[in-house]
């Protein structure tokens, strides 16, 4: 379930690992595990990743991957500051009651 969850991200939008795991039916500790079980599937190259992001809006850059991902960010419309954060989080935030 929280592959296809993960999967059913839209375009343009985020959400939080919190958010994912209670839409999968855990709480907010579970948080901690999504990456890890989205990690062992065997479609783990198809999660987008990138909509996936800590809370506030944080997201996760790192020198391999920064490049990339701003990149993924901007083709999608996704606005983040320097220091790494969603300047426009509210707005685009997923919560899969929509």
């Amino acid at each position: 379930m929280l592959w296809e969850l993960s999967l059913s991200i839209p375009e343009g939008r985020v959400t939080t690992y919190g958010a994912l795991a209670r839409a999968a039916g855990g709480t907010g500790q579970a948080a901690r595990s999504v990456s890890h079980i989205l990690s062992k599937s065997p479609n783990a190259r198809v999660i987008p990743w990138h909509r996936i992001v800590y809370a506030g809006g944080k997201v996760w850059l790192n020198e391999e991957c920064s490049d990339s991902r701003r990149e993924l960010y901007e083709l999608e419309g996704i606005e983040v500051d320097e220091k790494g954060i969603i300047t426009n989080f509210e707005d685009i935030f997923y919560d899969f009651t929509q």
